[in-house]
């Protein structure tokens, strides 16, 4: 089966339990907004980037190109995933109208700099500038791919972001299981804060120690995830309005603790992305009957 991505490594690491897959199109570190009115690569320095990945998918970026890339192997192609992560960081919208995608790639290289100096502001993913551009790329994207006809071989992969690590129990977000949270975060300030008076530090040290007590790491990873699917669910909502197909996960999803590119709310265990392979190869069998 050959495969071409427009997403993240949602998709990418999707596709690797996909049985005989090869990936022939990669667009990553993209926002759909690059679409529509790539800012272009003059003024740019891309040196720092040391990846010929990362210069490739930020170059493509920078040209809007992602789509063409696609389009260029639509013949061979059995299956067109798409996913939302890469919206995560916002774009780059310069004084022209044309913008920039805000990939970790653009923060290293040091255009998020250049992009600064040049008048550009930062767009940030969740508020309604951000969603009104993204809707329009969104929808050219689609017309992309219906062009080439290639809508009918696009799934959408609408995953939630995880809030645990694999063997810990699911985070609930109900007013109870807040007011929990912040029950065991005051009980380590006071532990913290007894440690300190117990060193022989004062008084106002310890009282500062108190309240501003760093979350655990599964509080960290519960809040992120909260966070992004908050701001991610109008999004979701649009692109399955405008998808052919769409494997949606369940609230089950799990952060794979020795995921190879490290414990992220976006890195799965491998039962959850065997899990949705077979949703996702059951909707190919059903469209291609």
């Amino acid at each position: 089966m050959k495969i071409a991505i427009f997403g993240s490594c949602v998709s990418r690491d999707t596709a690797e339990f996909i049985p005989d897959s090869v990936v022939v199109a990669y667009v990553a570190r993209q926002s759909v907004t690059s679409l529509e009115s790539p800012h272009g690569t003059d003024g740019i320095d891309l040196s720092e980037l040391s990846s010929a990945f990362q210069k490739r998918m930020v170059t493509s970026d920078l040209r809007g190109s992602g789509i063409a890339q696609i389009v260029k192997q639509a013949d061979d192609l059995d299956l067109v995933l798409v996913d939302l992560v890469d919206e995560r960081r916002g774009y780059w919208l310069f004084p022209d109208g044309t913008t920039m995608t805000n990939s970790l790639e653009v923060t290293s290289c040091g255009a998020a700099r250049y992009a600064r100096r040049a008048g550009a502001r930062l767009v940030e993913f969740g508020t309604d500038e951000h969603f009104e551009r993204w809707k329009t790329g969104f929808e050219k994207l689609i017309e992309g791919l219906s062009t080439a006809e290639l809508r009918d071989r696009t799934i959408l992969l609408d995953i939630e972001w995880a809030g645990a690590v694999e063997g810990v129990q699911h985070p609930h977000q109900d007013c109870i299981a807040k007011l929990g949270r912040k029950r065991r975060k005051l009980q380590r300030g006071i532990r913290e804060a007894g440690r300190d008076l117990s060193q022989g530090r004062g008084v106002g040290e310890a009282l500062s120690r108190l309240w501003s007590v760093k979350p655990t790491e599964a509080e960290e990873y519960a809040d992120r995830a909260a966070i992004a699917n908050a701001d991610y669910m109008r999004y979701r909502k649009w692109a399955r309005s405008r998808a052919a197909s769409v494997v949606r996960s369940s609230n089950e999803v799990r952060i794979g603790r020795d995921h190879k590119w490290g414990p992220q709310p976006f890195h799965f265990r491998e039962q959850d992305y065997r899990s949705i392979v077979a949703d996702l190869l059951a909707q190919f069998i059903n469209r291609v009957e």
